[in-house]
């Protein structure tokens, strides 16, 4: 099947082509959307981006992301919008317009995985692809109350994927409950370090101390009945530690899309044109002292975490903004949220979100961040201790 009727104009409005998928198997019965940055079969792969999509050629093969769920049963509906380049965290596109946050309309839905987020929070299709470089599942899954998860960086493949920065991007999953995000990254990936029954839970102080009187009240009517130690996870500070993740997202961005926005003579909306310029101006040895203390983190992180250890994590800062939001809103908020999307993201940590109050009005969720490889385990962890009690 593919969609007729988009009222949260969460898909792209590509001319119909129906992408063959097995008659049966683990995800027989779910659809599936696909953000626009894989290939399709049939399909030219645009990237939020006009210029982009006048170069794409008509592609001739499904990434293999998304051919082993195809592979797994799951029925292609559509291909989702995404901010720009997926280079941005709000789910606004200048050129193809912002897909309507379900749970919330004045609201924004958060990208850059802004569609499939919203296509799955609308229930117009049961699982999606999104992507997550600096936030872009995380984020708008919190946002829109569903469950998503960044996997363990490097755990799927991204061949035919467009690229933002490779030592951070990873292919993530949006789902409605925890069970179906489980059965569609179980086609994905096995665990490598799988989780205890009872893993060693951990409450990280001085994420928790970046959230207001609102969200701390969320956070806690989800995770304070739990028993779990007080940690620090910035061992050199949050401002030093979000330092190295601007500068080591910029040295990726400078090698794997810069170019093609400065060769293209692409025309650069706000936001992107800044990042762009931040990304160019970098030198080598700036990146270099970034990637050294991006090191020194992980193997903080490691250390922490060890093989049991599991840290009941915010998302972000705040629910979603106000579409008419100031631009000091505008300006602001992507790097508050970004202080505590870092640490997952830094350490190549797999993290599951899922849905757990409001804020306002609108969705606020929380999240486990768990050891490299214990991606399935964490996201049954996350389900048992959401599960309502009999």
């Amino acid at each position: 099947m593919l969609i007729d009727k988009d009222p949260f104009r969460c898909f792209m409005p590509y001319p119909p082509v129906r992408v063959a998928s097995a008659g049966g198997g683990p995800l027989a019965g779910l659809t599936l959307g696909v953000k626009d940055i894989y290939d399709v079969a049939g399909y030219r792969t645009g990237s939020g981006c006009p210029t982009a999509l006048a170069m794409s050629e008509v592609k001739q093969a499904n990434a293999p992301a998304v051919e082993a769920l195809l592979e797994a049963g799951a029925a292609f509906v559509g291909k989702t919008h995404t901010d720009e380049l997926a280079w941005s965290m709000y789910g606004m596109n200048a050129h193809f317009g912002t897909p309507v946050n379900p749970a919330a309309p004045d609201r924004i839905p958060g990208g850059s995985s802004s569609g499939s987020a919203v296509a799955v929070a609308a229930g117009l299709c049961d699982i999606a692809v999104g992507s997550d470089t600096g936030g872009s599942v995380r984020a708008p899954a919190s946002f829109c109350g569903i469950w998503g998860i960044r996997p363990t960086h490097g755990v799927i493949s991204l061949e035919a994927v467009q690229k933002l920065a490779s030592s951070y991007d990873t292919c993530g999953l949006f789902a409605r409950d925890g069970q179906t995000l489980l059965r569609a990254m179980s086609v994905l990936m096995e665990d490598t370090a799988p989780l205890p029954e009872a893993p060693r839970l951990m409450r990280p102080v001085d994420m928790l101390a970046q959230l207001g009187p609102e969200q701390r009240v969320v956070y806690e009517a989800a995770f304070g009945g739990l028993e779990a130690a007080e940690v620090t996870v910035f061992p050199e500070g949050v401002e030093a530690t979000y330092k190295t993740f601007l500068a080591t997202m910029s040295a990726d961005a400078k090698v794997d899309v810069v170019p093609f926005i400065r060769s293209s003579g692409m025309p650069l909306v706000r936001g992107i044109d800044g990042r762009a310029d931040a990304a160019e101006a970098l030198t080598e040895a700036e990146a270099e002292v970034a990637r050294t203390a991006r090191a020194a983190f992980t193997a903080s992180m490691d250390r922490l975490l060890g093989a049991e250890g599991v840290l009941l994590a915010p998302v972000v800062h705040d629910a979603p903004f106000r579409l008419d939001a100031p631009v000091e809103v505008f300006d602001g908020f992507r790097h508050d949220a970004m202080r505590l999307l870092c640490v997952a993201g830094l350490a190549g940590l797999p993290q599951v979100v899922m849905p757990a109050g409001k804020v306002d009005g609108a969705p606020y969720g929380v999240s486990l961040i768990g050891p490299r490889g214990s991606d399935l385990s964490l996201i049954r962890a996350a389900m048992a201790l959401t599960a309502v009690p009999a």
